[in-house]
């Protein structure tokens, strides 16, 4: 897909600061990265989604969403380059790579964990890793109450089974002062604070060019008590 269609439709997600634009490399990363997942759900069923320009909008635009919120670029009150060095996020039940691939793309520095129990789609992960040359990616082929707790600064979930059990495993692994991020359907926000009240809920982020979809964070304070599985 050529860079230039990408670019124009994911602008409506970087919007409105004019600085969180994507450069030429991050661009043509994005284009491989559609190659290849198209290639492999042509034998897997990765994703549903199967045209190219829906592709882009529904899992790239919602992820780099995300990352915008979550790593701005231009920002006095976001992390320098040097300290995203030791940065954990860890993106559970990674699926396709969505946000966690995009969110890397935009956020390089970070440090990326893939948590899938898929074989077939731990594979991809690790072949699209090694595609796009992405460096400071694990990709676990785990279930995720398996991780240590308090392991990472950052925490995403998106289009995962079992929402109302997975809450509470993905709540745990967030470091005292890290985050929690949903992308969710807006009628899973008020499941997702009375699941987790002692966590510091933001106000939903509606996704662009979507009726439902939202990012809803949660910050986890050092006073809030761990979560404990059911």
């Amino acid at each position: 897909m050529h860079s230039a269609r990408i670019a124009d439709l994911l602008s409506p997600y970087l919007e409105p600061a004019n600085d969180q634009r994507l450069t030429a490399n991050d661009l043509a990363r994005i284009s491989t990265y559609i190659d290849l997942l198209l290639r492999w759900n042509a034998r897997f069923n990765l994703t549903a989604i199967r045209d190219e320009e829906q592709i882009v909008t529904r899992h790239f635009g919602e992820s780099l969403f995300a990352a915008r919120i979550l790593f701005p670029r231009s920002s006095s009150a976001s992390p320098a380059p040097s300290a995203l060095k030791a940065f954990e996020v860890a993106d559970l039940g990674s699926g396709a790579g969505f946000p966690g691939i995009p969110i890397k793309l935009w956020a390089p520095n970070i440090s990326l964990s893939l948590i899938e129990s898929n074989h077939k789609k731990v594979t991809f992960l690790r072949e699209l890793a090694r595609a796009l040359t992405l460096t400071d990616i694990d990709v676990q082929n785990v279930r995720a109450e398996t991780l240590p707790a308090a392991s990472f600064a950052v925490v995403t979930l998106r289009a995962v089974e079992r929402f109302q059990t997975i809450l509470p495993i993905a709540a745990r692994l967030v470091a005292p002062t890290g985050r929690l991020a949903l992308l969710i359907g807006s009628a899973q926000a008020d499941h997702a604070r009375t699941t987790l009240p002692s966590l510091h809920w933001s106000d939903p982020h509606p996704i662009p060019n979507s009726r439902s979809r939202i990012l809803l964070v949660a910050e986890i304070s050092t006073s809030t008590e761990a979560v404990r599985l059911p």
